[in-house]
């Protein structure tokens, strides 16, 4: 019965903390409807009927396009400074399109492209392809790409004839299947490879543009993109990267005729890192380049191209190709595009013209979008119907009037009507846009309520119950049947009133109902002489708990959560001292302090193992500190905090330039590596763990140096540069992919090892013992019970040992009777199988990161190793009130605040952008025939410090059950 209670108050945690996540959830990452709608030619707005030579919608000015996308080509990249003397290796690359803007302006010009968040690459294809506009939960996505239900240019191409050809990026076989003439795709996901898309591309593209059997080429190149991911902008390979893709756009231009429209894009921009996802300048501001043999502009134009947002290059390219705009867009025409004919009044016209259709396209995707979700503001959505009736009927009144009117009269009314029809597209692209990225604010809150009164519910049972001695069944039996009897009655009643009640609101109401009806009963049931030491309110504002509540605090504040990197060290620290500090309060530890002679007897007379601890502890703090402040120089920066500088040591050793810098940085991270297996090797040495020649030990001794040789091999082949060791390709090859293959399997070895005998503990007598291994069991234990007993059955078998050597008349060293019994490793049974586990997995993490990153793991050791110091004098100190495994608050605090420090510590941050997307492919150079291996390989990149502690908290149970 009380095991079927503990299962009961589990899986209610879990539905409790679910319910929270679920809702906060449901207000936060929204979602748009999509419509399946789709524009057709037999079906115009009613401004193209004015347009005579109109086979669609409006009149086709090119026959043919190449869309060339360079991924991650930011302006940047593009734009040329001929005064740049020094220009960085990303600068000045991209010569032929400054050539072309400045000798044929009527031809060519260059565009700021504006990239709505997030910038990764599926949403962006989605939106320079559909019009619309993307919604953040829309980003999880980007790497299982589903095929796009609504309207877009690749289906009206397709459905209006024309042959598409794609090459590139296989992104778009599954947003776009079955819906090229002919496609060339190849594997994306592979960051470290700069080559193998760009080179199919180059393979195809000439062949097919000459071929002639093509009206749309699409062609998605992703070195610079990989490039930046592996390199950075600020590094020799982008300059070779973009130098090529300078002759790509020279050589297309060459075997281009008038009729053909030339558009190099990109998808999105890059930080300094190299990085993209999130809503930096850098990051949402790419390039787009047009250009035409035949003149694209009606005049020169004189100004500085104003940006463009990616949006409107769907309708822009669907009216110069005399294709229906999608359904679903929002974008506006480029202004410049459609001002062709050489009389102005007649450029002006058409110009409106393309606007007006363009006008009513998108009030008619509002109008049907607010049929089927109400999530667009009904005042809004009332003033712009307004002005797009008071624009459509004036702009019609025009129409039927122009012949009356002169030809300044004629520009005047263009001129305003252009800029109501401007100001429309904005204002609808604008509401649209704040209404999708708008939060349910009242179901956050609730979801945070729940989630807080969760973890207070834990607390109070962990504390209280224990201090009460109250059964599960007196605390939670009566709640959980009110609570089962309330939310059914609740729900029937929702039910036959045909009320619509989904099961996130169903969950939330129902553990509230459990979280009051708990505290009731608690209250009620708490009736003890330490009534003030169990009430809530002194459970919530006593001992670690007020650093807990300054934590959860500051997660309310975006200033706090951007300086989470350097608050969650604060607090770590702080914690710790003011455990200390409370020893001292209690009259547990005497700090050390300086005495004036004469002064010796006002000292509290307390025995010098105390007056030990407190230097020890004092010390212990210090070194934490040192390590916490050395720690922050391998940080990583967000977009928010423009001024912060990341760390070099992120950057792996392939991106240094100096060879004497990339040699010397390349023996410390080998040494660091080296030393931290020899501190590991030295303390199970020291607690007699390497004694027993079984395999586990003896994977220990010889393991551990294989897996630092196979990552110092895997480093070195890895750090050279692209061309390098060109002649040793398939060599280099190979070496990338076994090297980090055999650290896998040899670290699956070890832990299988682990599972099958974790005790290393080696009894030793005179007399030779066939079986001198004390196992108790064999595999890791079952129970909480069968753990705790390990150490009484060692004793027993001792014992067992000593009393056959007295009966056999067995003697001592000195000749005469006795017997000699020796035991190894007793002290550190418990933690030795948990300290080579975790030498396995910091091995392997280490292996996911850059070489550069190793100290920062040392660091993190060390520190793991001062904060266990810590609490096992603490726990000393408190050792007459501390019951079997049992820990407390501030221990799992401290771990908590430590994962998280170390987590900022090794170079992540909680954005998109600081995602290390090439840990998914350390061995596996060829890319991934599925998702969970590289979403495995991501994941333990970015949560190893919270993985590496979590491990370690079990090294805290054992320091805290069996101080030594």
């Amino acid at each position: 019965m009380k095991r079927l209670l503990l299962m009961l108050l589990l899986a209610w945690l879990s539905i409790s903390f679910y319910s929270g996540i679920w809702l906060f959830m449901s207000g936060f990452l929204l979602m748009r409807i999509e419509l399946g709608n789709q524009s057709q030619c037999s079906s115009p707005p009613s401004a193209a009927p004015h347009l005579q030579d109109a086979r669609c919608w409006f009149p086709q000015r090119f026959d043919k396009a190449v869309i060339v996308i360079i991924d991650a080509l930011k302006y940047d990249f593009a734009k040329y400074n001929p005064e740049n003397d020094n220009p960085k290796p990303y600068e000045n690359k991209l010569g032929e399109i400054h050539r072309l803007c400045s000798a044929q302006p009527r031809h060519a010009r260059l565009y700021p492209f504006r990239a709505d968040p997030p910038t990764t690459t599926m949403q962006r294809i989605k939106g320079f392809t559909t019009g619309s506009l993307p919604t953040f939960v829309d980003l999880g996505s980007n790497f299982a790409s589903y095929a796009i239900q609504e309207d877009n240019l690749i289906h009206q191409m397709v459905s209006n004839g024309k042959r598409v050809v794609f090459m590139g990026d296989d992104t778009w076989d599954g947003l776009f299947p079955k819906k090229f003439y002919k496609s060339y795709f190849f594997p994306s996901f592979n960051v470290k490879d700069l080559h193998t898309v760009d080179d199919g591309i180059l393979q195809h593209l000439y062949p097919t543009v000459d071929g002639g059997d093509w009206d749309v080429i699409i062609a998605h190149f992703l070195g610079v993109d990989h490039c930046g991911h592996k390199h950075g902008p600020d590094h020799p390979e982008t300059a070779k990267k973009l130098m090529q893709m300078n002759q790509v756009i020279a050589s297309l231009i060459e075997h281009l005729d008038d009729k053909t429209l030339l558009v190099v894009a990109g998808d999105h921009g890059m930080t300094d890192t190299g990085d993209h996802g999130g809503d930096s300048e850098k990051e949402v501001t790419a390039a787009l380049f047009l250009y035409s043999k035949a003149p694209l502009f009606a005049e020169q134009l004189k100004t500085e191209a104003p940006a463009v947002p990616q949006v409107n290059l769907v309708p822009s390219l669907s009216l110069l190709l005399g294709l229906p705009i999608p359904y679903s867009n929002l974008g506006g025409v480029i202004d410049d595009l459609f001002g062709w004919p050489e009389d102005k009044v007649s450029a002006l016209l058409s110009k409106t013209t393309a606007y007006q259709i363009n006008v009513q396209q998108v009030a008619r995707y509002l109008d049907s979008y607010s049929r089927a979700a109400g999530d667009l503001p009904a005042e809004k959505l009332r003033a712009l119907a307004d002005l797009f009736t008071s624009l459509t009927s004036e702009y019609e009144q025009l129409m039927s009037q122009r012949d009356q009117l002169s030809e300044e009269e004629l520009e005047v009314h263009l001129q305003k009507i252009l800029q109501r029809q401007q100001s429309y597209l904005d204002q609808a692209r604008h509401v649209c846009m704040e209404s999708w990225a708008r939060f349910h604010p009242m179901h956050m809150i609730m979801g945070c309520i729940i989630l807080l009164t969760s973890c207070f519910f834990c607390y109070i049972i962990a504390e209280a119950g224990s201090v009460l001695s109250l059964p599960y069944k007196n605390l939670l039996g009566y709640p959980l049947l009110f609570t089962i009897s309330v939310t059914s009655a609740l729900g029937l009643a929702v039910w036959t009133s045909g009320l619509a009640l989904d099961l996130v609101t169903v969950c939330a109401a129902a553990t509230l109902i459990f979280q009051i009806s708990f505290y009731f009963n608690f209250q009620a049931k708490k009736s003890s002489p330490s009534r003030r030491q169990t009430h809530p309110v002194y459970l919530l504002l006593s001992g670690p708990c007020v650093v807990l509540l300054f934590r959860c605090c500051s997660l309310f504040s975006d200033s706090y959560v951007v300086a989470e990197g350097s608050v969650a060290p604060f607090l770590l620290t702080s914690l710790l001292t003011v455990t200390v500090v409370k020893l001292h309060w209690d009259g547990k530890l005497l700090l050390p302090t300086f005495t004036p002679l004469g002064t010796e007897s006002l000292k509290p007379s307390l025995t010098p193992a105390y007056r030990r601890d407190g230097s020890r502890l004092m010390w212990l703090l210090a070194a934490l500190g040192i390590c916490v402040r050395l720690s922050g120089f391998f940080h990583n920066c967000r977009e928010e905090t423009p001024d912060c500088q990341p760390s070099s040591f992120l950057s792996p050793l392939s991106s240094v330039r100096d060879p004497d810098i990339k040699n010397v940085s390349y023996v410390f991270c080998v040494v660091f590596l080296g030393f931290m297996v020899f501190l590991v090797r030295k303390w199970l040495q020291h607690y007699g763990n390497l004694n027993i020649a079984s395999p586990l030990v003896l994977y220990v001794r010889w393991g551990f140096p294989l897996i630092v040789l196979g990552i110092a091999c895997y480093w070195a082949v890895s750090s050279g540069t692209e061309d390098s060791l060109a002649k040793l390709k398939e060599l280099t090859h190979l070496a990338l992919v076994a090297c980090p293959r055999a650290i896998y399997a040899m670290a699956g070895l070890g832990l299988l090892l682990i599972l099958w005998n974790p005790i290393t503990v080696f009894m030793k007598s005179r007399v030779s013992d066939p079986d001198n291994t004390v196992t108790t069991y064999r595999g890791a234990p079952s129970s909480e019970a069968e753990l705790q007993h390990v150490i009484p059955q060692i004793y027993r078998k001792m014992q067992r040992t000593l009393k056959s050597r007295l009966q056999h008349g067995g003697e001592g060293e000195d000749g005469k009777k006795g017997v000699s019994v020796e035991a190894y490793g007793l002290g550190s049974v418990y933690s030795a199988a948990m300290v080579i586990t975790l030498s396995i997995l910091t091995l392997v993490l280490i292996l996911l990161h850059s070489e550069r990153m190793t100290p920062a793991f040392l660091l993190l050791l060390l520190e793991a190793v001062i904060i266990l110091h810590i609490h096992g004098h603490v726990t000393n100190l408190y050792s007459e009130g501390v019951e079997l495994f049992s820990v407390p608050w501030y221990s799992v605090l401290a771990w908590s605040l430590a994962a998280t420090q170390n987590f900022y510590s090794t170079g992540h941050q909680p954005v998109f952008p600081a995602i290390h997307w090439n840990s998914a492919f350390v061995g596996f150079q060829d890319g991934h025939t599925n998702n969970i291996v590289p979403a495995l390989l991501v994941a333990a990149n970015t949560f190893s410090a919270n993985i590496l502690f979590s491990g370690s908290r079990i090294l805290s149970v054992a320091a805290l059950a069996f101080p030594v």
